[in-house]
């Protein structure tokens, strides 16, 4: 039996059970258009190709009339909301090595737009989604390549949040971004993220948007509730100290990354039960890599959201029939109310990150051979700071299920009768509109 929701299906949700932020989430979801998802991925699927190194010069073929009409779209949103967005595109040039995906001199393009935080405009939350497409060969850069589902869908995704978030304004930054040059080694990732380890951007986190719009998998399974998060499970940039560390104190699967997952998991639970988000505990899908990669890399928490069953015959193929199967990432294979769900997922994600606290700095545990367990943090300054969360769940629990709340003049927490080695534990903390930051992991052991 295909897991279908039907669209029209209405959740009925007790509220009042619910501390709602002042961005009302359901508002959010419920602003998010379909329809004009469809028509964007039309429109960038009209470009016939956007192959990193294709036209530049024409106006309606090729990543150059692509990336000038994303970015056109981005002013429009703009300039609706009487100038909220800063648009700009970044433009490195890569010179052409017979070695690379790159043969040629080819400037890499991506296209920002950002929402500048009203409290703390260099802190970041990122969506992005890819701008370019590709065919059966990498290099082959004149032939169709519509990239409807890879990743017209991510794109329009992002471009569809932007207006969406247009209508609010978020104490952090938000970004929406088209990254170029993806299909030929994550060029567009890395130049952005070098730009923001560069300029001290605070990045607290980076949800990619690589395929969210197929429903039909090549496993024959038809889903359109449920999608992937992929993110790692530890930090790339930490020392040997702190992986030495973690065979004594654990933190295998707790990096900022697996935190940032955890978090779009639990906005995904609380606000759209009727999707499944499933997370993936590895970087990215087998052998394979995406945008996200080069931000964590750089140090910042970066996860994937993608569909949940690909279809290899409609990604990276060239257009044509074998065998009675029809090859080819056309737009008849999109299912474009799947697509404004996992937007949806994005922008409560990006508005709830961008309203929360700082997280806490410092997190330290004590309570080894102890009938108890301590928490310890850095005092937040912070006149949107309600309190702070204390966390904790089952060594072998993928999600935190368990809380204290923790009044916001306290900075250490006492489990009485929680025996440290049985559990994990994290701090958040959490906004008077009940927004909440990222879960720390102890990064320090009191003895």
């Amino acid at each position: 039996m295909p897991n279908l929701l039907r669209p029209s299906i209405v959740l009925v949700c007790i509220i009042a059970l619910l501390e709602l932020p002042a961005q009302s989430p359901y508002e959010i979801i419920e602003n998010v258009s379909s329809e004009r998802i469809e028509k964007d991925i039309q429109t960038l699927v009209s470009f016939g190709t956007r192959h990193t190194m294709s036209e530049t010069e024409s106006d309606t073929r090729g990543i150059g009339a692509a990336r000038r009409w994303i970015k056109s779209e981005f002013e429009k949103i703009s300039e609706a909301c009487g100038g909220c967005y800063e648009v700009s595109m970044q433009r490195t040039l890569e010179k052409g090595n017979a070695k690379t995906r790159i043969t040629k001199d080819t400037e890499v393009v991506n296209v920002l737009a950002i929402k500048r935080g009203t409290k703390y405009p260099n802190r970041y939350v990122v969506m992005a989604g890819d701008i370019d497409s590709r065919i059966s060969d990498p290099l082959n850069y004149t032939d169709d390549s519509p990239g409807a589902n890879d990743n017209a869908s991510g794109m329009a995704g992002v471009i569809e949040a932007a207006r969406v978030l247009s209508n609010y304004e978020f104490e952090s930054s938000i970004l929406l971004v088209g990254l170029s040059g993806e299909e030929q080694g994550l060029y567009g990732g890395k130049h952005l993220a070098a730009k923001a380890v560069e300029e001290e951007w605070e990045i607290i986190g980076f949800l990619n948007n690589d395929m969210i719009g197929n429903i039909e998998g090549v496993d024959g399974v038809i889903d359109n509730r449920t999608f992937r998060i992929f993110s790692e499970p530890t930090n790339p940039t930490d020392t040997d100290f702190q992986q030495r560390m973690r065979r004594y104190y654990g933190g295998e699967v707790d990096g900022i990354s697996r935190q940032l997952a955890r978090y779009v998991y639990k906005m995904t639970k609380a606000y759209m039960p009727e999707m499944n988000p499933k997370m993936i505990y590895r970087l990215d899908r087998f052998g394979r890599g995406g945008h996200h990669r080069p931000f964590c890399d750089a140090g910042f928490a970066g996860v994937r959201i993608m569909e949940a069953h690909e279809n290899y015959t409609q990604q990276h193929q060239d257009i044509r029939e074998e065998d009675g199967i029809k090859y080819g990432d056309v737009i008849e294979h999109v299912n474009f109310d799947y697509a404004s769900k996992l937007t949806a997922v994005n922008a409560i994600t990006l508005a709830a990150l961008a309203s929360a606290p700082s997280a806490p700095k410092n997190v330290a545990i004590g309570g080894a051979v102890q009938p108890a367990t301590t928490l310890y943090w850095d005092e937040i300054n912070d006149e949107n700071l309600a309190g702070y969360k204390v966390y904790f769940r089952e060594t072998t629990s993928p999600t935190w299920d368990m809380s204290y709340n923790v009044d916001k003049d306290k900075t250490e927490f006492t489990l009485k009768g929680i025996v440290i080695d049985n559990y994990f534990f994290g701090v958040s903390a959490v906004g008077k509109d009940g927004n909440e930051s990222l879960v720390v992991f102890p990064g320090e052991v009191k003895r």
